[in-house]
């Protein structure tokens, strides 16, 4: 079965930058959709961003345009979460999914495998 792993998360200042990647193993990731999602404590999960496979199409939610990127590199069975001039309130479990094709709007029971997660802190 597919299996992904998230990495890069940790303590960072407001205004900072983290990286975070995501790796799949089992499957290839060429035909999937890829989308980053985020959980703060007391808080539902909500999505972040997406990629597609199909012509590489992007989504960014309001509260990250501007400041995060999304991208893959399906050579290396990986997508990436560049995220910049971060704040307080990115701080939150960071999950990243896939979904066929295409992004399902962030509806979390679309996506057919999650990773287990990595935390991001931003913090003075």
């Amino acid at each position: 079965q597919l299996q992904l792993v998230e990495s890069g998360g940790g303590l960072v200042q407001p205004g900072g930058s983290l990286r975070l990647s995501c790796t799949a193993s089992g499957f290839a990731l060429d035909y999937y959709a890829i989308g980053w999602f985020r959980q703060a404590p007391g808080k539902e999960r909500e999505g972040v961003s997406c990629i597609s496979s199909i012509g590489g199409s992007t989504d960014y939610a309001d509260s990250v345009k501007g400041r995060f990127t999304i991208s893959r590199d399906d050579a290396k069975n990986t997508a990436y979460l560049q995220m910049n001039s971060l704040k307080p309130e990115d701080t939150g479990v960071y999950y990243c999914a896939v979904d066929n094709y295409y992004c399902s709007g962030y509806v979390l029971n679309e996506y057919d495998a999650w990773g287990q997660g990595t935390q991001v802190t931003v913090s003075s």
